[in-house]
């Protein structure tokens, strides 16, 4: 029989860790590697049955974790599960089988963003399609954030059922990530080359409040519709921002 791991990456994640790794249970092995959580995180994540790793996020960023990871398990099969997210029962099933299957190929998932309890189907937060199941020893990892895998020419397929995404629960947390992905995504754009000058500082703001808000139709949403679209138009401000004063040359 093929063998499944779900590997979960952490960084103080106490208040989710619990119903991720629950949600998970059906594997054959979890595997939480934590890049210094200081919180209750290890002991609830061992408490639920996970084997637990502490492993500092490196220049490689988040690819660097998921690539480490690879190297702790050695299941046949490898889902990668954030912390923040819950495997629905159907979607465990078509997981299952899948494994079961013994099929050389990866697996999408439809996932849904569940942001402060209302499940959204529009905007920039409506539901994606996300790649979550590998061949353990097929895939391997790059990209320091919004990483993405490598997998050669192997078929994709679809799972049934979805992943649940509980995204946003308070505001605090949801500008803590907000601060560390501009700066990523800054850091990211300045090492392949790119700059950026005041006007796209204007420019490239409208365009993503159009984009989520018109465009993605996330007036649909509600109240919470127009919040993200206005955060997402600021989000996309401050990460060129970041990016021009990366430059010196774009300080007076």
């Amino acid at each position: 029989m093929a063998t499944l791991a779900v590997v979960i990456l952490t960084k103080n994640e106490e208040k989710n860790i619990q119903a991720c790794i629950e949600s998970a249970s059906f594997a054959d092995d979890i595997l939480v590697v934590d890049s210094g959580s200081e919180d209750h995180t290890e002991e609830l994540a061992v408490s639920a049955g996970a084997r637990f790793i502490s492993h500092p996020m490196g220049e490689d960023g988040f690819a660097g974790q998921r690539n480490f990871a690879l190297q702790q398990i050695d299941t046949d099969w490898v889902f990668y599960l954030d912390a923040d997210e819950r495997i629905t029962s159907e979607a465990a099933e078509s997981i299952k089988k899948a494994v079961a299957s013994e099929k050389n190929c990866v697996y999408n998932i439809k996932r849904y963003q569940i942001v402060f309890g209302q499940k959204m189907k529009y905007g920039g937060h409506g539901p994606d399609m996300s790649m979550r199941l590998y061949p353990r020893e097929a895939v391997h990892w790059h990209g320091v954030v919004h990483e993405q895998a490598e997998f050669g020419n192997l078929e994709v397929r679809l799972l049934d059922g979805i992943l649940e995404h509980y995204t946003y629960t308070e505001w605090n947390a949801y500008y803590i990530k907000f601060n560390l992905y501009t700066t990523m995504m800054a850091e990211k754009m300045y090492n392949s080359g790119k700059r950026a000058s005041f006007v796209d500082i204007i420019l490239h703001p409208v365009f993503a409040f159009i984009r989520f808000y018109f465009l993605q139709q996330g007036f649909r949403e509600g109240k919470l519709g127009f919040i993200f679209a206005v955060n997402h138009m600021f989000y996309t401000m401050v990460k060129y921002l970041k990016l021009m004063y990366m430059d010196t040359s774009g300080k007076e």
